[in-house]
């Protein structure tokens, strides 16, 4: 088979060089603290995150409960989006809700 752009024919060899590798993903967490409120985290999982009422208190609870949720898992630059995201809405609110993302 030839190639469209070139006419060069493909050599079978030069592909088996090269993987298609998937992207490398990080999970988003959020940190317990004492001053944000619960339905502030629940409303932030559902909004940024895009979680249901009961995926987004079952979070806000482990957070609550163990200093730490993970949100989801994403590749690099949709988690830092959604850390920014969440930094940001967090500031507007008054509350020192902190985001963070770390490799799987």
């Amino acid at each position: 088979m030839s190639d469209p752009f070139t006419g060069d024919q493909f050599d079978s060899e030069l592909l088996g060089r090269y993987e298609v590798k998937e992207p490398k993903k990080y999970k988003v967490l959020l940190h317990n603290d004492d001053y944000t409120t619960m339905d502030f985290v629940v409303e932030v999982l559902v909004r940024v995150f895009r979680r249901t009422e009961a995926q987004a208190t079952a979070i806000m609870l482990s957070v609550h409960n163990e200093g730490y949720g993970v949100c989801g898992v994403y590749t690099a630059e949709v988690a830092e989006t959604k850390v920014d995201l969440v930094h940001r809405l967090a500031k507007s609110a008054g509350f020192p809700l902190k985001c963070s993302m770390e490799g799987e």
